[in-house]
């Protein structure tokens, strides 16, 4: 499951590196289409709400690299 269409509300627990740099399946892409930059592929724990107003506990997967910040977060799946 994945899912996109989502806002985060609060912060993000529970941090953790999934992968770093070249060891990062999508690098050409994200370095292609938002810049050069150290990338790093993320996973934490977020309250998020949900197009149709739902509320949830979610681990969301994400890549963030500095001074880029956060793309492409998706939902890996409902904690609740």
């Amino acid at each position: 499951m994945s899912v996109t269409d989502f806002e985060i509300i609060g912060s993000i627990s529970n941090i953790q590196k999934i992968a770093v740099g070249s060891s990062i399946r999508e690098l050409p892409s994200l370095r292609k289409r938002f810049g050069k930059g150290r990338w790093r592929k993320l996973k934490g724990i977020a309250t998020v709400r949900l197009s149709d107003s739902t509320v949830r506990c979610a681990e969301v997967h994400w890549y963030e690299a500095s001074g880029i910040g956060k793309k492409r977060m998706k939902i890996k799946q409902f904690l609740d």
